[in-house]
């Protein structure tokens, strides 16, 4: 299990990673958490290892690991006298940040380890929110209009009032609420969650969550839909809170599980929600989050690597944590996230290209 990251998602990951590596545990004899720091090192650590150990930082008795690139790549430790670790795969539970936009992914294909979830596409796909709304509204599904905001922005195509999201981030963090335009040029200096970009849509307050989760193996199979629950009636959005502080992540957030649904809106979820499976290629567990009331239903974003790995989703029809674990397992090692190749790179233009110097004078 890899968890943690620099990430503002690191500390749920970090819950995620400890609930998946002691359920794996159990069925696997050598399953071994691999943490991630906020730094950016790696640490094995014990597979028994609570989270009030990772408060000041790396828990004690943990011993450092690299990850190498190339022929020859994957982790290694063991201090002066360095081994390849034998890593038969890794199970990703590593949320927001560099951890589900990509760049572990590609990092670990270029190692040649194997790994679960997202693909490096797929993951920079889910974590941009413009990019995701745009393809969502170019394949026709329903969607809020969205626009990029930028300190020169002197209008947008909708009024307000607004919500504003960081366009490179997961979860609830950094989004915020305001009345005009104004107001939101003047977060984008207050709100470090936005320094990489803005995505600002029309707030309604008249809908609510709805989310329902996929996973990819051994075929495309949907989780039953939640429509999770506020903790105080008061609150603009599902934010951080909600979704958290709890204990055990996402798994001890209240909601109403299954959703009670008309039943041509819960169809028409679950077609919307299989079309973004195709359309980002999705590979793992992920989770597609919506926004609804009775008569409107809206794709707001994609999770690719949801808290807690969704596992307190799959109630119908029941998926058992290790189940789940097990076939991410089977899909890293069976089915590879990525395959370079060299075709087309038969020497025929080097041998045409004479003096590099040539071509310079």
């Amino acid at each position: 299990m890899l968890f943690g990251g620099p990430s503002p998602e690191h500390d749920i990951s970090v819950l995620t990673g400890l609930q998946a590596l002691r359920e794996l545990s159990r069925t696997e004899r050598d399953a071994a958490g691999l943490y991630w720091t906020k730094t950016g090192s790696f640490y094995l650590v014990a597979s028994d290892v609570e989270a009030e150990a990772f408060l000041e930082g790396v828990p004690k008795g943990s011993s450092e690991v690299t990850l190498r690139l190339g022929e020859d790549g994957g982790f290694y430790g063991g201090g002066r006298r360095e081994r390849r670790l034998d890593v038969d795969a890794v199970v990703l539970a590593t949320h927001g940040g560099p951890g589900e936009d990509g760049t572990l992914q590609g990092a670990l294909d270029l190692a040649g380890v194997a790994y679960s979830g997202p693909t490096v596409a797929g993951a920079a796909l889910g974590m941009d929110k413009w990019a995701f709304g745009a393809m969502v509204a170019q394949a026709g599904l329903s969607t809020l209009p969205r626009a990029l905001l930028v300190r020169e922005t002197t209008s947008l195509p909708f009024s307000g009032p607004y919500i504003l999201k960081p366009r490179f981030g997961g979860s609830s963090i950094g989004i915020d609420v305001v009345a005009d335009l104004a107001t939101a040029r003047a977060r984008l200096d207050s709100n470090s969650h936005l320094a990489l970009g803005c995505v600002v849509e029309p707030y309604r307050e008249d809908l609510h969550d709805l989310q329902i989760a996929m996973r990819s193996y051994p075929t495309i199979e949907l989780s039953a839909i939640e429509r999770p629950l506020r903790r105080t009636a008061t609150a603009e959005i599902l934010n951080y809170r909600d979704k958290y502080v709890g204990g055990e992540g996402m798994v001890s957030a209240p909601r109403e599980l299954p959703a009670v649904l008309a039943e041509e809106q819960r169809a028409a979820l679950i077609e919307c929600a299989r079309s973004i499976a195709e359309l980002c290629s999705l590979r793992g567990v992920a989770r597609v989050d919506f926004l609804a009331n009775e008569s409107e239903l809206y794709v707001n974003e994609v999770n690719t690597i949801p808290g807690s790995l969704a596992k307190y989703l799959f109630v119908d029809p029941p998926v058992t944590f290790s189940a789940l674990l097990g076939d991410l397992l089977r899909e890293a090692r069976e089915r590879p996230a990525h395959r370079y190749s060299v075709a087309g790179a038969d020497g025929l233009v080097l041998r045409s290209a004479g003096a590099i110097a040539a071509k310079l004078a």
